[in-house]
């Protein structure tokens, strides 16, 4: 019953932000923040905590697409954490705070179907300090990228009133349409 309100819970979130992004004179950017994903014990790949939540994830994917009708021809959905995850799995069956993360990008206005990465490898001499998926992309990038070329933020504010001092990070190219 736990995963069951769960997966209410984020798919009516995410589809009461949706129907008011999809209204014409509605905001043009939303947040929703779902907790419960700072799991050690138990994450499991097709049942457990981390599952469970992949698939409550799902859930508000879907009833976002739903719920922003035709607006989602020019809607991005960016689901980033701020932390990753070790690249073995502990003694409890989970993985605890690391260094490298992912960022997942749905909607109608990407030039999606693929991933844009440099993958580093797991080989024990390939991980961040032995024991982490090594960083490859400054997620500051990816997002600049998304406001400049999705909501037309110009690139000096974007480095310095979005992301201070970050002029060094370049915004990421080709990931709208």
């Amino acid at each position: 019953a736990g995963i069951a309100r769960v997966r209410a819970y984020f798919a009516e979130a995410a589809g009461t932000a949706a129907r008011f992004l999809a209204k014409a004179d509605g905001p043009r950017v939303g947040a929703v923040g779902f907790v419960g994903w700072d799991t050690h014990i138990n994450e499991g790949a097709a049942s457990g905590q981390l599952a469970n939540l992949l698939g409550a994830l799902d859930g508000a994917l879907a009833a976002i697409e739903k719920n922003m009708g035709d607006a989602w021809r020019e809607t991005v959905v960016a689901i980033i954490t701020e932390f990753g995850r070790t690249a073995r799995i502990n003694g409890t069956d989970g993985t605890d705070h690391g260094t490298g993360t992912v960022a997942f990008l749905a909607g109608g206005a990407l030039l999606g179907g693929r991933m844009v990465a440099d993958w580093p490898g797991l080989k024990p001499a390939q991980l961040h300090e032995g024991r982490d998926l090594k960083p490859t992309t400054d997620l500051r990038s990816v997002l600049k990228g998304l406001l400049r070329d999705h909501l037309r933020v110009e690139e000096s504010v974007l480095a310095s009133t979005v992301f201070p001092d970050s002029a060094e990070v370049a915004p990421t190219a080709g990931l709208v349409g």
